[in-house]
């Protein structure tokens, strides 16, 4: 989990898919962040991705960085804790500008059953699941 977790901020971007109904959803996200044994992102719950995770919690994630590829099958699931929200927006402060731990708009969530598989045209494809 640390070197997906690290491979994400390395790359700076990633992207996340979800559906919503029969249509894939992509878009840019650059959060990552371990707490408390957890791979963790952020958003906004006022946003489409919420409410598409919440009614489907099945997404993807997908990042390339150094001729390296990753992509992450997993649920995720939120943590409505202050205390998540705060170890989140304490590693990425500059977000403190839209958002706040106490702020209902908040959402964190981490990764379940993460299946995250790194591919490049010249390894063979190496699988860590957390």
């Amino acid at each position: 989990m640390e070197r997906v977790c690290q491979f994400l901020k390395e790359a700076g971007v990633y992207y996340l898919a979800t559906v919503e109904g029969d249509q894939p959803r992509v878009r840019p996200f650059g959060t990552a962040h371990i707490f408390e044994g957890k791979l963790y992102i952020q958003t906004g719950k006022s946003k489409p991705v919420s409410k598409q995770l919440a009614e489907n919690p099945k997404a993807e994630i997908s990042a390339f960085k150094d001729g390296v590829w990753v992509r992450i099958a997993c649920e995720l699931v939120e943590d409505d804790r202050v205390e998540a929200k705060k170890s989140m927006l304490d590693e990425y402060t500059n977000l403190r500008a839209m958002y706040d731990e106490n702020d209902p708009n908040t959402q964190v969530l981490y990764l379940k059953n993460a299946v995250a598989t790194f591919s490049s045209f010249t390894a063979a494809p190496e699988v860590v699941e957390f």
